[in-house]
């Protein structure tokens, strides 16, 4: 039987509503919209946690980010530490199994030698490793005026520095990952695509800007950043069409965390907080464990073996390893996982095992189990003060999160809290003992 190919499509601060199949009016992705109609859209995906590193880190690992010894946001510059080969990432992996692998995109997960693609599964390697780019010159800046660090170019082909001064960084992923299926087409290979937009800086070229002349400026740069991705999602199907590669690649899409409130997305000094993306009715943003921050925009297409379908079930983006990994002909349970095959929910119809799920960010901790969700420290936006130290919702009734029935449900929410505070004590245990020394200063 022949392995299926395997693509992996994420996009950077891409609220829930900011995708056409998931009730976007005011943008256009259509060839994203394909994908959701020909495959299992998901409505209630979650990331692995509201912010990039340890988002990537959950998806790419299988594991909560805690257990995969990336917690926080990670560092840009060339001495920044991540993940590292003590834990095993899809792509190493399906390596295993037999396939080519690479990355195209955003790497954000380190920058020590051991901790870049090419030591963590990838045969191959052409993007950027720090977390937010000029899509034009290809420099890293943020973080860079306080004087601790200066401006970085950041743009590689596995472990050479290149440079493509005035490429569209957007294009460029797409161009470069056309390239890739185009040399492993004999073979079974597994691409990340890793897209930065609609991240920070907001930048787009003119004729993607075009396409939306009537939204004001700030949800006309995010509408035309997710014109440029979709586009490029279309080259890539297209190009899997015409190498007669569809109906044996599976296809996974699905953003990294909610959308950013952060007042850096202006450009021009505004301290006001960003309204370009929109997290569609739910509460929070980027950084928070309330729905906005980690319900995330999903779709998983694969050819003939997966009928169309809305999948409502609670699921993580640490799924995603044991899924794929077993639709390739791999073993999931030789590997520490913390996510669970959604097979025979997508395929059988077949009820997932009830479980919790969980996230951390800094002060903040939460737990789904059922509909009920409880958040811990909660934030709507990172400045802001927590909303309450305990919010209980049930998401069910009320997924916008709007009225918390910590006080109605006392017993429940002692449980809940219970549960979190346990896992958390865990996470927290695993971080002193396996990962914490990786980031010490040397």
């Amino acid at each position: 039987m022949k392995k299926p190919n395997v693509i992996i499509i994420l996009t950077d601060d891409q609220g829930y509503g900011d995708l056409g199949c998931m009730g976007a009016r005011d943008l256009k992705t259509p060839r994203l919209d394909a994908l959701a109609a020909q495959g299992a859209r998901f409505t209630s995906m979650y990331a692995a946690s509201p912010v990039c590193s340890p988002s990537r880190a959950g998806l790419l690992t299988g594991r909560y980010p805690g257990n995969a010894g990336v917690r926080a946001i990670l560092a840009g510059h060339r001495k920044a530490s991540g993940l590292t080969p003590q834990v095993p990432t899809l792509a190493a992996a399906l390596k295993k199994e037999g396939y080519a692998t690479g990355i195209c995109g955003k790497w954000h997960l380190g920058l020590k030698p051991e901790c870049r693609p090419n030591a963590n599964g990838f045969d191959e390697f052409s993007g950027f490793l720090a977390g937010c780019l000029d899509y034009y010159s290809h420099i890293f800046y943020y973080g860079m005026c306080d004087g601790g660090f200066n401006p970085t170019h950041d743009l590689w082909e596995n472990g050479t520095e290149v440079w493509a001064n005035g490429e569209y960084l957007t294009e460029r992923i797409t161009r470069k990952s056309v390239e890739f299926i185009q040399r492993h087409k004999d073979e079974p290979f597994f691409l990340y695509v890793a897209y930065n937009a609609p991240h920070y800086p907001m930048h787009a070229p003119q004729k993607y800007m075009d396409r939306f002349p009537d939204l004001p400026w700030d949800r006309r740069v995010t509408a035309a950043m997710l014109a440029a991705v979709d586009d490029g999602v279309g080259e890539i199907t297209d190009t899997l069409e015409s190498l007669g590669l569809t109906e044996d690649t599976v296809i996974y899409f699905q953003s990294d965390n909610g959308p950013s409130r952060e007042s850096r997305n202006w450009l021009d000094g505004t301290p006001d907080p960003y309204y370009g993306g929109t997290a569609g009715g739910f509460a929070g943003h980027k950084f928070s464990l309330f729905e906005g921050g980690i319900r995330v925009p999903a779709i998983l297409k694969w050819g003939g073996k997966l009928k169309p379908q809305t999948v409502g079930d609670a699921c993580i983006a640490a799924d995603l390893f044991p899924t794929l990994l077993e639709a390739c002909g791999g073993d999931p349970a030789a590997y520490t996982l913390d996510g669970i095959s959604l097979s025979g929910l997508l395929t059988r119809g077949e009820a997932l095992p009830p479980r919790c799920l969980y996230w951390e960010m800094e002060e903040q901790t939460a737990v789904r189990r059922g509909d009920y969700k409880l958040v811990l420290n909660g934030r709507l936006e990172e400045s802001e003060p927590p909303r309450a130290p305990v919010f209980l919702a049930d998401l069910g009734s009320d997924p916008g999160e709007t009225r918390n029935l910590a006080e109605e449900m006392p017993e429940l929410c002692a449980e809940l809290t219970d549960l979190a505070l346990t896992w958390r004590r865990g996470i927290e245990e695993t971080w002193e003992r396996e990962f914490k020394r990786n980031y010490a200063v040397t």
